[in-house]
């Protein structure tokens, strides 16, 4: 029987939710595809000269009034050119408000 073995430190959980991020002073659409307590995969149509070291900062809006949404400074680790013309960006949370 063959047992897969998470190759990271911590489990990413699916989520799949609307976002924004910001970049260069300006807010852009995006889909956060999964999240881990070190970072996160989003995936953006957005055309931006993005490229891996770079800052970026996310906004997850909070569906629920009671709770606030989760604001994180991510570094971009890991950028793919997704078939259907989006962007895939891995990124690294360094701070999360």
């Amino acid at each position: 029987m063959n047992y897969y073995n998470e190759k990271r430190d911590f489990i990413r959980m699916r989520v799949e939710t609307a976002i924004t991020f910001e970049y260069e002073g300006e807010t852009f659409d995006a889909v956060c595809i999964d999240l881990s307590s070190t970072g996160m995969q989003i995936e953006t149509d957005a055309s931006l000269p993005l490229s891996q070291g770079q800052s970026i900062r996310v906004l997850i809006p909070s569906s629920h009034p009671e709770l606030t949404g989760l604001q994180a400074d991510t570094e971009i680790q890991r950028l793919e050119k997704l078939d259907n013309g989006r962007i895939s960006i891995g990124l690294a949370i360094i701070s999360m408000q």
